[in-house]
């Protein structure tokens, strides 16, 4: 997807106040608008100072997007980087879910999933707080452990001269054991504060995990790839291979191939019911970097009646 600079698009500073933000859209709204606009693309145009005023009318949003930083141009290949997201936190706002297909893939990748909770009605004294939304990320092993993490959150806050600005603040949040990548953690009061004698909002933590130097995860189940000599394979052996809670022998049985799945059953994420560990094989060849090892290359070479393409028939 190409990234979109949505300063360049309503041309503004970077350091535009919200109210400057709100007269630009106007003004451009105004003159792009397809049903009066005589400009040429004027309906493309008004569509893409849309997307971008959806974004930089709100302040968190805006503040999210911000973190991108500078070094993005628009029309270059965009991704969002792995850790899009994590720690910020979204309150309620007037964007839904749905309005993400209005606009480019790019606003569907930074902001296509709700990321604001409910709206409540301004009648009346008491009113609940909205509730607040924020990705986390914890290791792998927290799910086979749980316990207690400290974990630092940013939200934004707006100046008195109507910029944004980020604040944080640490909350020590209780890791259920077995929590799967995707499921929420709910934080009662944790969200905004309510309005009269109202109730503050809740705080939902999405998990997610971070990445792993040996494992990756797919719903309950873990996958690791797993280095084997020929040898191994070969002959059969049993290794000494890491799981998330310790150290297990696993059996490899011989004339193995490569790519070849061994499953370690319940030994995944430790739900209800528990997930598996599936370990990949990949055969690793020596390097030929001596004499000696080519010469015994080339004894398997003379010695041992195997082609690899034999199924080609070539």
């Amino acid at each position: 997807m190409e990234y979109k600079d949505y300063y360049q698009i309503m041309g503004i500073p970077r350091d535009a106040t919200q109210d400057d933000i709100k007269r630009t859209y106007r003004k451009l709204a105004r003159k792009y608008h397809p049903d009066v606009s005589k400009e040429p693309e004027a309906e493309a145009r008004f569509k893409e100072i849309g997307e971008a005023y959806e974004v930089l009318k709100d302040p968190e949003k805006r503040a999210a997007y911000d973190r991108l930083g500078t070094r993005w141009k628009s029309g270059q290949e965009f991704q969002p980087p792995p850790e899009w997201g994590q720690g910020f936190e979204f309150h309620g706002g007037e964007f839904a879910q749905s309005a993400a297909s209005q606009f480019s893939s790019f606003f569907e990748a930074l902001f296509g999933r709700n990321q604001g909770g409910r709206r409540y009605s301004n009648q009346g004294f008491s009113q609940r707080g909205e509730d607040s939304h924020a990705k986390i990320s914890i290791d792998l092993e927290d799910s086979f452990n749980g316990g207690i993490r400290s974990l630092t959150l940013q939200h934004t806050e707006t100046s008195s001269e109507g910029r944004p600005h980020i604040r944080e603040r640490t909350l020590n949040v209780r890791i259920p054991k077995g929590i799967q990548q995707g499921q929420h953690i709910r934080l009662a009061g944790q969200g905004s504060p309510g309005a009269g004698q109202g109730k503050a909002g809740d705080l939902y933590l999405e998990i997610i995990f971070k990445p792993h130097p040996y494992f990756s995860v797919e719903d309950k189940d873990i996958f690791m790839e797993l280095p084997v000599a020929p040898w191994e394979a070969a002959l059969g052996a049993t290794i000494s291979i890491p799981t998330p809670v310790g150290k297990v022998d696993l059996k490899i049985p011989a004339n193995s191939r490569s790519g070849q799945k061994l499953r370690l059953k319940e030994r995944g994420i430790p739900s209800t019911p528990p997930g598996d560990l599936y370990v990949v094989l990949q055969i690793a060849l020596p390097p030929a970097e001596s004499e000696q090892a080519r010469a015994f290359y080339r004894e398997m070479e003379q010695k041992l009646a195997f082609n690899p393409r034999a199924r080609f028939n070539i």
